[in-house]
Order: C-alpha cells, then structure tokens, then sequence
C-alpha cells in the first residue's frame, strides 16, 4: 500500500493560555496542502517493496552536514523493518520515527502483522508543516487496513492525538479549526470565492529550522498579555485578544473577513519570539509581501511561510 501524506498550512496562531499540564491551549484554523507530499509505503513483511529500489539509487550517500540520506531499523521482536529516506539527511533513529510509533501502538491495541515501512521524505523537517504528524496519521490508517481493522476516524483521530497534537487533523484533511493542544477540530469551510479568487503558495528558506520548543521560548500567551500580567506582552492583535475598538475577535470572524483585511488580525503568535532568533524569516515575510502578496504569515512554528496571491 502506496499513500502520499500531504502537509499542512496553518491560518493564524494564537497561543491562548498555558495549561497546567504543561502544553499550550491554541487556536487556529489547518488548511491541508498538497503541493507538498511524502511518500509512503506499508507492506506485508514477507511482500516485495515497490519503493526500495528507488530510495537506494536515489538517497545514497550523506548530506551537506554529514547526516546519512537513508537509515534503516528492525525492531527488536523483529516485526517491523523501517527505512526512511530524504535529502535533508536522516539525523534520528528510524525505529523512533513517528511511522514506527504509529505501528508499535496500534500493534499494543490490536495486534498488527509483521511489516516493513518505506518512507520517503520530501517534506521539510522543521519547517512548521506538520510533515511528520502527516506521517503518523497516514500510517495509521494504512496499518489499520493492513490489519484487517479498518477503524473508523474518529478511533484512528483518538489514537493519533497520543503521537501528536495535530496528528488527528491529517485523518480529516480538510480545513478544521483546532483547539486545546491542536487536537479538538471543528469542520470549517473556506467559501468558495477564497478558492475561486485566490491561490496559495508555500515557500520555505534554506538553511533554517526550527524547533517547537525554540518557538515556545519566551512566547506570551494571550491571555497572559491582554491582563498584563506579563510585562513582555506584545500589542498583537488577533483571534481571542483585545483589538483596539472591536474588542475580543472570534478567530472564524476573521476568517470571514476579505482576505484583503487579515494582515494585522489573522496573526501567527509564533512569529514574535522566532522572528527575534531568526531574523532572515522576519525579511522572508517582507519580501513575500513585495512580491504582491495580499496576506502572508509563518506557517505553524516555522520556518515555512504561506502567501496568499489574487488569482
């Protein structure tokens, strides 16, 4: 079984409050984008691979700072044989990919047959663009039929919110709004004038990534902000803060506005701190907008971008 999981985009980024578990309650809107895909393939142990052949003629060797472009692992019972492969370099253990623990969990709840996982890694790493939680949501639905399950959405979606937060988002596909960790979704559609007048691009700059936990560094929640409770809050306005005359502004009322009137509202929390240690994606952003853009932000916690253009 052959499936191509595609990235995501995120339309705004409010970090709302930090919760006592630790993680941030968000709000934002995913928006699926296939320009940008993986591949993957999910077969019987004992089956003849359709993708191998290429992944070795193609990511032989080591990328530009050492990493291998291929990395293999057999599990140790011996049930699962990984291989991922990418031009970025493969830098983490493959048997700890989130493909792996998508299979060892589903194997813990129902049993699973041996099988081997080939992963070719197209999207970037680091970049905001959910690629490695399109992975596991992917692989989980394929494993489920594979083991003769088939498991509704809604079972694969509470199975997918254990390996990450916006994992769940990618067994829908479709716009949804999400809330708490990422994993509360609400169904959402763009009208059909945001399809018909305008396109969507996603650029991502070489060179730079960044990790979640470097984007969550120093970040003001807005709750935190709009009580002043911490002196390092920003005047950002944006869905679930204080505007200057509209008051608190609903995220999905912004999202009905002209896309003309989102920069300045529809905002990406994330930007604040990643823009002060990466100031070459803050010039990303500027540059976007020269280029014609009507609205552009960064994409989940960077360092991709998405840029909206009139058709």
């Amino acid at each position: 079984m052959i499936v191509y999981p595609n990235v995501k985009v995120n339309l705004g980024l409010a970090v709302i409050r930090k919760r006592q578990d630790g993680y941030h309650d968000l709000e934002t809107l995913f928006v699926p984008y296939e320009g940008i895909s993986d591949v993957l393939e999910i077969i019987p142990a004992d089956d003849f691979s359709q993708t191998i052949s290429h992944i070795q003629a193609t990511y032989a060797g080591r990328d530009g700072d050492g990493a291998p472009k291929l990395a293999q692992g057999i599990s140790p019972d011996g049930k699962l044989m990984i291989t991922i492969a990418g031009e970025q370099g493969i830098d983490w253990d493959p048997l700890k990919d989130l493909t792996a623990k998508a299979y060892y969990l589903l194997d813990a709840e129902y049993g699973l047959p041996a099988v081997k996982i080939f992963l070719e890694k197209r999207s970037p790493v680091g970049a905001g663009l959910g690629g490695g939680s399109a992975d596991a949501a992917f692989a989980l639905r394929a494993l489920s039929e594979l083991g003769g399950q088939s498991l509704p959405a809604a079972t694969l979606a509470a199975l997918a919110a254990r390996l990450g937060s916006d994992c769940p988002f990618f067994l829908y596909n479709r716009p949804m709004v999400g809330r708490g960790r990422g994993e509360i979704l609400s169904p959402y559609d763009l009208p059909a004038s945001f399809y018909r007048n305008y396109r969507l691009e996603v650029s991502v700059p070489k060179g730079i990534t960044v990790s979640t936990a470097q984007a969550y560094k120093g970040i003001v929640p807005r709750e935190a902000a709009v009580s002043g409770s911490d002196s390092g809050a920003s005047g950002t306005i944006g869905p679930g803060q204080e505007g200057p005359d509209n008051g608190v502004i609903p995220l999905e009322e912004i999202l009905a506005l002209p896309v003309e009137q989102w920069p300045g509202l529809l905002v990406n929390d994330f930007e604040a701190t990643v823009f002060a240690e990466h100031p070459a994606l803050a010039a990303h952003k500027k540059e976007l907008y020269e280029r014609g853009a009507i609205y552009a932000s960064m994409s989940g916690s960077g360092s991709a971008f998405l840029a909206i253009y009139r058709r």
